[in-house]
Formats: C-alpha cells, sequence, structure tokens
C-alpha cells in the first residue's frame, strides 16, 4: 500500500472496522512519515448496471451516486462519512436483491429514503432534481409529503 503523502510502500495497520457496506475499513500509519490514512477492502462483485430514465444501461457508479447527494447536502451540517454510509447503504440494497440490472428510480427513491432520515433540506435539494420538479406547486407538494411523514 503506497502512503499518498510520500509514496512509502511500507504501512502499519492502525486498526481494522467492519462496515455497513460489506467493505473493511483500516486506519493505517506509514512507517516512513507517520502520517496517517484510511483505505477500505471490498469484495469484487459482478457489475451492476443502471437502467436509465430513457432506457440506456450503464454500469452503476458508486461515486456518481456520491456525487449527486454531496450536491443536495452542500453547506449542510453532513458530514462525508454520512455520505460515504448513505452510497453504500443504496449499493448494499441493490446488491441483496441479486439482480444485475437497476432502475434509475429505484435508486432514486432509495437515495431520497435515507436523505429524508439525515437532512430534510437535503431531501427537499434532491428531490427537486430527481423529480424534475417545474415549478413551485411541485415544491409544495413535496414540503406538504414530508410534514405529512413527520
Amino acid at each position: 500500500m503506497l502512503c499518498p503523502f510520500c509514496r512509502h510502500r511500507e504501512s502499519n495497520v492502525i486498526d481494522t472496522r467492519d462496515t455497513d457496506d460489506y467493505r473493511i475499513r483500516r486506519r493505517r500509519e506509514c512507517v516512513k512519515c507517520k502520517r496517517r490514512f484510511t483505505t477500505y477492502e471490498e469484495v469484487e462483485q459482478e457489475d451492476l448496471y443502471v437502467i436509465k430514465k430513457d432506457g440506456r444501461r450503464e454500469k452503476f457508479d458508486r461515486h456518481k451516486l456520491m456525487t449527486g447527494v454531496e450536491k443536495a447536502c452542500e453547506k449542510r451540517p453532513i458530514s462525508r462519512e454520512q455520505i460515504e454510509a448513505l452510497a453504500g447503504w443504496v449499493e448494499s440494497q441493490l446488491r441483496k436483491e441479486g439482480k444485475q440490472e437497476v432502475k434509475s428510480s429505484q435508486i432514486g427513491e432509495l437515495v431520497m429514503k435515507r436523505l429524508r432520515k439525515i437532512d430534510e433540506v437535503a431531501y427537499i435539494r434532491f428531490a427537486s432534481v430527481y423529480r424534475s420538479f417545474t415549478d413551485i406547486d411541485s415544491f409544495e407538494e413535496a414540503l406538504k409529503l414530508l410534514k405529512k411523514k413527520r
């Protein structure tokens, strides 16, 4: 494992933990520069494909999912770890089904389900893009649903 700071090849594992999304988190310390960094180990799984609204298929991309969630969470009190956990949870839910293809709408619904519990403003932001709100009435309807579910 290369140190991301000094590129030295040797490091010591300080701590190892399982994560909720079937990965192993390892906290490491570089033998040379003594700086610490985190690595993740995960099982190599079969490719998962997303069927887009227009019928196109593309590989599931966890980073693309996280980017969309990060945009919804900008300037909100939500940590990177929470966003990573959300993305991991969504991916694990999809993989539990055992299917190789999932609809993008299913991914959006899972994200909204989790975001609603984390931060209501981020939830509304995500929903506005995901559901393609076109006017103020769309926002009001989403807010009414959110208040109703409280």
